[in-house]
């Protein structure tokens, strides 16, 4: 990956792609399940997203080999989804990106009250 690519996130775009295609092998019940796993995941990613696609990547895979062994979408993810990207992204309640933003702010700010009470 190049500096552009990366700078336009042109290889996330190429990457999401191959995605898609891989999806649309996938029977109709897989196919719905991925959208929401891809609505709920993205709240844990960084900025740019990049640390998503490993995992992504990898749930696909996982969607793939059940499909191929004939199971449900149940058997494979559970009956909770958001509960299945929350244990991808490491635990419930890990930080997502706005938490991040959320604490530098609040450091920034408490730093500069320190500094005006000086």
């Amino acid at each position: 990956m190049n500096f552009w690519e990366q700078i336009t996130g042109s290889d996330m775009t190429k990457e999401m792609k191959a995605f898609e295609l891989r999806i649309k092998k996938l029977p109709d019940d897989y196919q719905a399940a991925w959208e929401e796993i891809n609505a709920n995941i993205w709240y844990y990613s960084d900025f740019t997203g990049r640390n998503l696609m490993p995992i992504l990547d990898g749930v696909l895979g996982l969607l793939e080999e059940g499909a191929a062994d004939g199971e449900s979408v149940q058997e494979v993810l559970g009956g909770n989804i958001k509960g299945f990207c929350a244990a991808l992204a490491g635990e419930e309640g890990a930080k997502s990106y706005r938490d991040k933003w959320r604490e530098q702010l609040n450091r920034t700010i408490a730093k500069k009250l320190g500094k005006q009470e000086d």
